[in-house]
């Protein structure tokens, strides 16, 4: 199946329902009365981007051990924040977090990688990568790919099973996840057991009929996803490469399989669906979520959003099964 854009999806007709706890979120986002991220510098929008995750989180999980590393990159150390539910050896669950490449970090995204760590009893590591504008394309992924490989090799001092890896993210490091998936594959010497895509960024040309559809009112606005991928990615041949745009991969036979969660009302979700019809058309065993109603980011918001907990749940479901059936 080739790359092109994807027409609109079916749960697109007439005015969309958005989901009344989404709806509420929007509106205490918009009472804070922020600039559009489109608007403010880098450093501005992450601090913005911080504090209303602080504010939108559940209350965090206790862990037997959450402690920070440093994974060995090429253009230096990677900072790495390692969650461990119990002793002994565990499978372990590589995440990237979301944010458009230039907002977030371990701390947004602590309260996620905590939770899925108690309900899939893996271990998680999520991965600090390099931050647009200061670091552009491929910085990213070049830091996804060092810090995969580097936990693999380090398996036995971090306590993890190199057997049973899964990779995954949300938004812009959904993307990334999708990518490591691609080139753990090529790289015929890591084999995954299972990828997870939360609604995740696949297509930086950015014309999908849904970025039309959700342009604006929906949290993520057109506007703002095109300043991000300016950030990161602000040539056209940065654009049309496929570990900057994984749905532009020449083929995607043999990647892990993969769990897709999709937010209906998302300039992206059109892209997602386009990448959940490529690995199918390849065989690749997909779980597909669709979540109407909800918006872009939902996977934070616990506090807020009971979506985001039943999305953790799903999450955590689908490690447990790829871990065991991996083990065999």
């Amino acid at each position: 199946m080739s790359p092109s854009t994807p027409p609109a999806p079916e749960l697109r007709s007439g005015q969309a329902h958005i989901d009344p706890q989404a709806r509420e979120v929007i509106d205490y986002l918009a009472s804070l009365g922020l600039p559009p991220i489109d608007k403010i510098p880098a450093t501005e929008a992450r601090l913005h981007y911080r504090q209303a995750r602080a504010a939108l989180r559940p209350p965090a999980p206790d862990l037997a051990q959450v402690r920070d590393l440093e994974a060995a990159g090429t253009a230096g150390p990677i900072p790495l924040r390692l969650y461990r539910p119990a002793d002994g050896v565990l499978p372990v669950f590589i995440y990237f977090h979301g944010g458009g490449w230039v907002v977030g970090d371990l701390d947004t995204h602590d309260v996620v990688c905590r939770q899925v760590a108690s309900l899939a009893h893996a271990a998680v590591i999520a991965v600090d990568y390099r931050l647009a504008p200061e670091h552009r394309f491929p910085a990213a992924i070049d830091d996804a790919w060092s810090a995969t490989t580097w936990i693999v090799a380090h398996a036995a001092e971090l306590g993890v099973d190199p057997t049973r890896i899964a990779v995954g993210g949300d938004s812009a490091g959904g993307g990334l996840a999708a990518v490591v998936a691609l080139m753990a594959r090529d790289s015929r010497k890591l084999r995954l057991a299972l990828q997870v895509l939360v609604y995740p960024v696949l297509d930086l040309r950015a014309q999908s009929p849904s970025y039309s559809a959700y342009a604006e009112g929906y949290l993520l606005t057109r506007a703002a996803m095109q300043w991000y991928i300016a950030q990161y990615a602000p040539t056209s041949d940065a654009v049309d490469d496929w570990r900057a745009s994984p749905l532009l991969a020449p083929w995607v036979h043999g990647v892990a399989p993969a769990l897709v969660i999709a937010a209906e009302l998302d300039p992206l979700f059109d892209e997602g669906e386009a990448y959940v019809r490529r690995l199918q058309g390849a065989r690749v065993a997909v779980q597909h979520h669709r979540v109407e109603g909800m918006v872009h980011g939902f996977l934070t918001m616990g506090g807020k959003v009971d979506a985001a907990g039943r999305a953790v749940e799903t999450i955590a479901a689908a490690l447990r099964g790829a871990f065991t059936t991996d083990r065999g």
